[in-house]
């Protein structure tokens, strides 16, 4: 009888888990070792047989997104809107294959399903371990992305400007490494180099300053919007998009045309996001590249050709996103306190004294402004 039930055992198919873990095994031997992906002169782009045909590649289809974005931008506010819903639901979309990818061996029952439907409970590791993925994402991409929805909002011009700040860095710190790239920058990422670095730095400063100048003169940019709707917008700019003359020096005037030039308050703001997005922001392309390397991949996805997916193209829009608006809401919106939190404030800190003399100087602002009218 054992006789026959090792010939039974013999005969029978191989076991499931013997093909699945003959299926992992292949399909990591498919990416390189991650140790091995460091950077060496052979790995700069400078040094790359097929650079020519990437460069073509990377820049047919950065034509055909900046027309798109173009498009949409014309379109206003809610298009905006919209457009980045879609990216995040290929975002999310693309993070969740990846954690499919790295667990396609295990074979869970209604993976795909699971990932989705976050609020349940679990039963497995494995189960534990998708969930945590799932929330995960929530943060990383819906987080960013109601940042991302407050700044169209506020006004096409505080999405438009740092969005374009890290497309002009990424440009420009390729072209920069494709023709100068010699120093590597970083191992998680061998094709980014220090002159493709600094070289973008410098680019996304000056671009900053000048497309801030540029763009600050459109009120459908600089208009915020309070509502859905998708009208035209006209709005009083403010005092930060009026320009203010500014005489230049003998030694700087006698080498150019003109006297004196114009510059948009707004532009010094823009100088602070663009040394952000040339020197942090890079930072959150650094941590994508990290992250693909823990899990052996090139690219998020495959959706651009050329640009890898959707993340690949917004890791440092996610971390700009942020910035900005928190720049924005500090240092950019006045702030308004209510006049009861004024009076509390001066009761509990001014003395008596201090008081008296803090209202003598406001009964002469008010006596002023009556005069005037």
């Amino acid at each position: 009888m054992n006789a026959k039930l090792l010939e039974r055992d013999l005969q029978s198919p191989k076991s499931p888990s013997t093909a699945r873990s003959r299926h992992h095994k292949k399909s990591v031997e498919a990416f390189p070792d991650v140790m091995k992906l460091t950077a060496s002169a052979s790995d700069l782009l400078l040094n790359d047989q097929n650079k020519y045909k990437s460069m073509w590649v990377r820049t047919y289809s950065s034509v055909w997104m900046l027309l798109c974005f173009i498009l949409v931008v014309y379109l206003g506010h809610l298009y905006l809107w919209g457009m980045i819903v879609i990216i995040q639901i290929l975002m999310t979309n693309e993070l969740f294959n990846l954690l499919r990818r790295a667990h396609e061996d295990k074979r869970l029952p209604g993976f795909r399903l699971l990932n989705w439907v976050h609020v349940v409970h679990s039963y497995t590791k494995e189960e534990d371990v998708q969930y945590a993925w799932t929330h995960m994402i929530l943060i990383v991409v819906f987080t960013q992305s109601a940042f991302t929805a407050a700044n169209i909002f506020e006004g096409i011009f505080w999405f438009l400007l740092p969005a374009s700040l890290i497309a002009i860095n990424d440009v420009a710190a390729y072209f920069f490494g494709f023709f100068f790239g010699r120093t590597p920058l970083i191992k998680l990422s061998p094709k980014k180099t220090w002159e493709g670095f600094i070289g973008a730095s410098i680019t996304t400063v000056i671009s900053a300053f000048l497309l801030a100048n540029v763009l600050g003169h459109y009120q459908w940019l600089t208009c915020p919007r309070k509502d859905l709707s998708t009208g035209w917008l006209e709005c009083d700019p403010g005092p930060l998009f009026k320009p203010e003359i500014f005489v230049l020096p003998g030694e700087i005037s006698q080498w150019l045309p003109w006297k004196e030039i114009g510059v948009l308050p707004v532009q010094w703001h823009a100088l602070c996001l663009g040394l952000f997005a040339s020197v942090i922001a890079p930072f959150g392309g650094f941590f994508a590249s990290g992250f693909k390397r823990a899990f052996k991949i090139k690219d998020f996805g495959g959706s651009i050709p050329g640009h890898g997916g959707f993340t690949d193209r917004m890791d440092c829009q996610m971390v700009m996103a942020v910035f900005a608006y928190i720049y924005h809401q500090s240092f950019v919106i006045p702030q308004c306190y209510p006049v009861e939190i004024l009076l509390e404030q001066i009761s509990r800190s001014l003395t008596f004294e201090e008081q008296e003399l803090l209202l003598a100087k406001l009964k002469e602002v008010i006596d002023g402004r009556q005069l005037e009218l």
